[in-house]
């Protein structure tokens, strides 16, 4: 079942069936026992039939985040690690990258606050000090505040590729400014591991044509995800829960770059499509 962030509520939808659950979002998706919880609102009969009631609140999907943070992880996969040792040879920092897919303890940083976040159908932004610029498609990991992962949702890593390459050190700026986060279109609830045939997908339109797109299996990223939450709630607390990207292993020829106007849209199945476009 995949669970929506409204204006009105939590918009549940299970196999062709919608509920309307009245509750603020953080209280809701922050509950190691959430499944019953939806259970319990099913009982109570709370469904929506109205076509119009239905499309009227999926046309008014809001980022799913209020007051979680977001993290991502990095060099989860081989591709991305040849991609980061590549961009980043001249400064010497090629090796780390290396050595860190290769260790035990994962890379793990601070991705986006709330406000610096975007949902579904909003822009994303590029630096303005940046040529380089690409989106990085991510397998989301969203987390109760007890480290026990919920569910799973589509996240968009907006990176400046030119920023980081030039020094390792300049990560953060590469990474986190506004609009540099996107996740949604929501939160795919599960508590079974999702199938071994997921893949994350990534189309780039440019006025309407098809300029970069390709598709990876998640079984392509080295580390376990109970792994990478261990770490992050190692030494940090999380009281509203939180988000975790996993990595990407999607990497557009070093020739590309983003523009404005370009359409990003990033699909993976049973979440559905994270469409975002750049300022």
């Amino acid at each position: 079942m995949i669970a929506y962030r409204t204006a009105k509520g939590v918009l549940i939808e299970d196999a062709g069936t919608y509920h309307l659950v009245p509750e603020i979002w953080h209280r809701f998706i922050n509950d190691d026992d959430i499944l019953s919880k939806i259970e319990e609102y099913r009982k109570e009969g709370n469904h929506i039939t109205e076509s119009h009631s239905i499309q009227e609140l999926k046309n008014a999907i809001l980022t799913p985040i209020d007051y979680q943070e977001i993290w991502a992880s990095g060099v989860t996969y081989y591709r991305s690690r040849d991609a980061r040792m590549e961009e980043s040879k001249e400064a010497g920092g090629g090796d780390f990258y290396s050595r860190v897919y290769d260790a035990e303890r994962p890379e793990l940083f601070f991705k986006a606050s709330p406000h610096r976040t975007v949902g579904p159908g909003q822009q994303v932004r590029i630096r303005k000090d940046s040529k380089w610029n690409v989106p990085e498609p991510e397998l989301t990991l969203c987390i109760s505040s007890t480290g026990k992962i919920i569910g799973y949702t589509c996240g968009n890593d907006m990176s400046s590729r030119d920023i980081e390459g030039e020094n390792p050190l300049y990560l953060p700026q590469a990474k986190s400014y506004d609009r540099s986060a996107a996740i949604g279109p929501g939160v795919f609830i599960t508590d079974k591991p999702l199938p071994s045939t997921t893949r994350v997908e990534l189309d780039i339109l440019r006025g309407g044509e098809s300029v970069f797109s390709d598709k990876i299996s998640i079984t392509q990223i080295k580390r376990k995800f109970e792994d990478l939450v261990g770490y992050l709630y190692r030494e940090c607390s999380f009281p509203y829960g939180s988000y975790l990207m996993t990595g990407t292993g999607i990497v557009p020829p070093n020739e590309f770059t983003l523009r404005s106007g370009d359409e990003i849209r990033i699909t993976i199945e049973p979440i559905g499509t994270l469409i975002n476009t750049v300022e």
